[in-house]
C-alpha cells in the first residue's frame, strides 16, 4: 500500500474564536477539539500515519490532547497557516517523505471516514484533491451594504479540508510559492500548473471558527453517544514502610507507604475498575492479574489508560469521573487540583470533568485507625447507542 500520511494543521491561535486557549484545544462532547481529528485519521485504514503541526507555545495543551497516541515529535508551525504546512512537509521530506499526503485543518473534528477514502481515491487519476461542497445558498456581491449583483453559483464548491497530494508534487509547489498570502493548498497546487479534483464531502465536515460552532459540533457528537452507563469502583491498600504514597497519580509525602502489587495508588486503581465497570469489562485484576510479575510495582496510569482505550475502541467517551479518597492523613486537599489536572491528562479530557475530593471516616474503621487508605470512584462514559 502506498503510504499516506495525515498532516494535521494545529498551529492557528484562534483569536476569532475568542476563548482563553486555541480552539482545538477545547473540549468537544468529552475530548479536546484536537484529539477528535487525530483519531479520525488513525483509526482509518488508509491512513499509514499522523503528522501534526503546532505553535510551540501551547505545547503543554498538546501533550494532555493526545496523550496516549501514537504520533511523532510535532512540528513547529510557521507565521502563516501556508509556512505551516511547508514547515510539516519539510518535515516528512526529512523522514523519506511518503506517497501520497493529506493535509487537514486540525478545527474539522467531524471529518468522516468515506471523505477521507474518496480523496484518497481520487489520488489515483489526479495529482491533488479537495474535499469540497457545491454551494447551494444564493450568492450576493455587496458594495456599501446594499446588493451590487446576484452571483452565478453553479459550478461554486466551498473548500473544505482533507486536500490530498501526491507528496512530491505538493513539497515542490509549496517550496515555490513561499511567502505568498495563497489561502489553502489547492491554491498552492493551483499555481504550480497541478490538477486539483474536487470531492463532494459532508455538511458535517465544518470547520470550528465561533463558539456556535462549538455548540452544533457538540450536539452532531452527542446524538451519536446515546448509551450513556456508569460504573463505580472501590479499592483498598494499606500502609507499609516508606516515606510516601501515591494517589490519583502524584506522589505524596507521608509517613508510610502504601501496600501492592503496583504502585498500591488506591484513587486510579478505583476509577479503573469504574471506567471497566461502565463497559462491562470486568475489573482491573481480570486486565492486570497481580500474580503477573511483571505489573510487579507499575505505575497505574498503565492500567487507567487501558480502560480509556476500551472507551475509544468503542467508539464513545469519558463524559466525567468522581473520586472519593477516604483516610485521615496524608492531607488531600493541598494536591486535589493537581490530581484531577493528572487523572485529566491520563485520560485526554478535560480537567473540568475531572472530580477529586477526599473524606475522612471520623476516625471509625481501619482507615480511622491509620492502617490504610481507601477510594470509590464513579466514571460516566457515553457510548454509540
Amino acid at each position: 500500500m502506498t503510504t499516506c500520511i495525515a498532516l494535521i494543521v494545529a498551529g492557528g491561535t484562534g483569536q476569532r474564536f475568542g476563548a482563553e486557549r486555541p480552539k482545538q484545544y477545547l473540549d468537544l462532547a468529552g475530548k479536546p477539539i484536537l484529539r477528535r481529528t487525530v483519531e479520525a485519521f488513525l483509526r482509518h485504514p488508509l491512513v499509514t500515519g499522523v503528522q501534526v503541526v503546532i505553535d510551540p507555545a501551547w505545547r503543554d495543551l498538546y501533550d494532555a490532547a493526545v496523550a496516549g497516541l501514537d504520533l511523532p515529535e510535532p512540528v513547529t508551525g510557521g507565521a502563516t497557516r501556508q509556512d505551516s504546512v511547508r514547515n510539516g512537509l519539510e518535515a516528512l521530506a526529512a523522514r523519506g517523505g511518503c506517497g501520497r499526503v493529506l493535509i487537514h485543518d486540525a478545527a474539522r473534528p467531524l471529518i468522516d471516514a468515506a471523505t477521507i477514502a474518496a480523496v484518497v481515491a481520487a489520488l489515483d487519476g489526479t495529482p491533488g484533491a479537495i474535499a469540497a461542497v457545491p454551494v447551494a445558498d444564493t450568492l450576493k456581491r455587496g458594495q456599501d451594504g446594499t446588493v451590487a449583483a446576484t452571483v452565478d453559483r453553479e459550478s461554486l464548491w466551498r473548500a473544505q479540508t482533507p486536500q490530498g497530494f501526491r507528496f512530491p508534487e505538493i513539497l515542490a509547489a509549496h517550496r515555490s510559492a513561499a511567502g505568498l498570502a495563497l489561502t489553502d493548498d489547492a491554491a498552492v497546487a493551483e499555481r504550480a500548473g497541478l490538477t486539483v479534483a474536487l470531492v463532494p464531502a459532508n455538511e458535517e465536515n465544518f470547520k470550528v471558527t465561533t463558539p456556535d460552532d462549538l455548540t452544533r459540533a457538540t450536539r452532531a457528537v452527542l446524538s451519536t453517544l446515546g448509551d450513556v452507563r456508569t460504573g463505580t469502583g472501590f479499592d483498598v491498600h494499606r500502609f507499609t514502610e516508606g516515606d510516601f504514597v501515591t494517589l490519583c497519580g502524584l506522589r505524596v509525602p507521608h509517613s508510610h507507604g502504601l501496600e501492592g502489587h503496583s504502585d498500591a495508588d488506591v484513587g486510579l486503581h478505583a476509577l479503573t475498575d469504574a471506567i471497566l465497570g461502565a463497559l462491562a469489562a470486568g475489573d482491573i485484576g481480570s486486565h492486570f492479574p497481580p500474580s503477573d510479575p511483571q505489573w510487579r510495582g507499575a505505575d497505574s496510569a498503565t492500567f487507567l489508560r487501558h480502560a480509556a482505550g476500551l472507551v475509544d475502541e468503542r467508539g464513545g467517551v469519558i463524559a466525567h469521573t468522581d473520586v472519593t479518597i477516604i483516610c485521615e492523613r496524608p492531607k488531600v486537599g493541598p494536591h486535589r487540583e493537581a490530581m484531577a489536572a493528572r487523572i485529566a491528562g491520563i485520560l485526554g479530557i478535560a480537567p473540568d470533568r475531572v472530580s477529586v475530593k477526599a473524606t475522612t471516616t471520623e476516625r471509625l474503621g481501619f482507615t480511622g485507625r491509620g492502617e490504610g487508605i481507601a477510594a470509590q470512584a464513579v466514571a460516566t462514559i457515553r457510548l454509540p447507542g
